[in-house]
């Protein structure tokens, strides 16, 4: 899931943290560089379908100023030398997949990395580079923090009218692909995909998802007509309705496939422990600058995105920026299990390594640099933490009760470590040494569990906050079983 502060002028904005204030680490009295901590302390005859009595929304609701906060704001941050940091995070260092024993996980489908980032799109949105330690008060997420479709929907048909299709303008405009077909993201004459965000077309998992989003808008805008609501009403019921269709996904299956089903039932009966915000939702440094950064590791080297078509690597075969030929549409049944199908592709497990694709990232992506570590996203992953100030995984483990992992278990001695861990890197190898790499680990689920829940029960428009018995309305494959492949691919029948 590459965020919006990793995304530079080709669409992507780059964090890579170059350096920071404050005193760096020191070295022990045997040369091994040593992490320190430092304190900081109208009215209808009949319901429609897919009808959200949820109150209105308007564009000034989705462009606040929105901060970010500290879910642990109690303990000290882990501050660590550049040094160290580039050792670990470059092509050949510990998050290199050469120190991988195995490249694909077993349960989880290839394709949950890309809704996961579809939805960090949807709830971050940072754009000011990271050069130091930051200061909290001054960082601004653009996003609402809800997850709510502002990366589809962007200002909606009065603020962004290019998005929406002159002779129905409730439904979103889709583009024509080499075959003359609806599949690809609408684009200007240069091949600039016209979207709500620029990240979704960073590459081709994530712009074929924002386009089979469009098509689940339209496909509700189709549906409600039939249900006779105003013609003046379609384009806020269907995007209420995608909305609500859009957090069940994430709250029911996404966030049991990140920290396993048995947390995420219980997160949802008994409610976050620590995440417990007051009014207006703040996203976590946590949460953005660590915990959801886990899907990394689980992209794939390469991916095939048709039945019998080529393997496809990430970069530069998957790489956004550009009209999707025919032979590129994703069929989502490869990449999501569909009932009664064959499996899907696999992502790689959680384990604290990224593919070559992200740890050599092409010019594309990040412009043109002089520090060529900061081609590694793993790098600027961990040099993000050191500049938001993160405390270490070991004592966020001990506040909450975890077991910290031993410094056996992280497996950076031979990288000349000694200390705490950061708590990206830290995260990762809890998900491996205590899930198989298949989950989150219990800090890790922690955090992303109680985030993502109270992202949804802290929106008065959600589905939950309205509605709370709420289940989605549109067909499903499994009768009393909503899954994405129904959100994304229209059943059949």
């Amino acid at each position: 899931m590459l965020n919006q502060r990793d995304l530079e002028m080709a669409g992507y904005c780059a964090s890579v943290g170059l350096s920071q204030d404050g005193p760096y680490d020191r070295r022990g009295c045997n040369g091994v560089i040593m992490a320190t901590t430092l304190d900081r302390t109208e009215n209808q005859s009949r319901p429609a379908r897919d009808h959200c009595l949820a109150p209105s929304r308007t564009i000034e609701n989705a462009l606040g100023d929105h901060r970010y906060t500290r879910m642990f704001p109690e303990l000290p941050h882990l501050n660590i030398d550049p040094p160290l940091l580039h050792a670990i995070g470059r092509a050949g260092g510990a998050c290199d997949t050469m120190n991988s024993t195995r490249q694909e996980a077993r349960t989880v489908a290839a394709g949950w990395p890309a809704f996961g980032q579809f939805i960090a799109h949807d709830i971050t949105a940072d754009r000011s580079p990271v050069t130091h330690h930051d200061d909290e008060a001054m960082l601004r997420n653009i996003r609402s923090a809800r997850l709510n479709l502002e990366c589809l929907y962007g200002d909606g048909p009065s603020g962004n009218p290019y998005l929406f299709t002159r002779n129905d303008p409730a439904k979103l405009l889709l583009g024509l692909n080499d075959q003359g077909l609806a599949e690809d993201l609408p684009r200007n004459q240069e091949g600039i995909a016209l979207v709500g965000d620029p990240r979704q077309d960073v590459h081709l998992l994530v712009s074929q998802m924002q386009v089979a989003m469009i098509k689940a808008h339209n496909r509700l805008v189709d549906r409600l007509r039939e249900d006779r609501v105003a013609e003046g009403d379609l384009f806020d019921e269907a995007r209420r309705a995608l909305t609500w269709h859009y957090q069940w996904i994430a709250l029911f299956e996404f966030m049991p496939t990140a920290i396993g089903e048995e947390r995420a039932r219980r997160l949802i009966d008994e409610g976050p422990r620590f995440f417990r915000p007051g009014g207006a939702i703040s996203i976590p440094f946590e949460f953005a600058d660590a915990a959801y950064r886990y899907g990394h590791c689980q992209i794939r080297q390469t991916y095939r995105v048709q039945r019998g078509g080529d393997d496809l690597r990430l970069f530069p075969d998957l790489i956004g920026f550009r009209a999707v030929p025919a032979d590129r549409v994703i069929d989502w049944s490869m990449l999501f299990d569909l009932p009664g199908g064959p499996p899907a592709l696999r992502s790689r497990p959680i384990d604290a390594c990224l593919p070559e694709a992200l740890l050599n990232l092409p010019v594309a992506i990040t412009g043109e640099i002089e520090d060529h570590d900061y081609e590694s996203l793993a790098v600027r992953d961990l040099q993000r933490g050191v500049a938001t100030g993160l405390p270490s995984g070991e004592s966020i483990a001990k506040l909450v009760g975890e077991e910290p992992l031993r410094p056996d278990e992280i497996g950076l001695r031979n990288f000349g470590w000694s200390g705490e861990t950061p708590l990206w890197y830290y995260l990762l190898k809890e998900a491996e040494v205590r899930e198989d790499g298949e989950r989150l680990g219990p800090v890790g689920a922690l955090i992303v569990g109680e985030v993502l829940l109270g992202i949804v029960d802290g929106d008065p428009e959600s589905f939950r906050s309205v509605e709370p018995d709420w289940t989605p309305t549109l067909p499903s494959r499994s009768p009393g079983r909503f899954t994405i492949i129904d959100l994304l691919v229209a059943p059949k029948n």
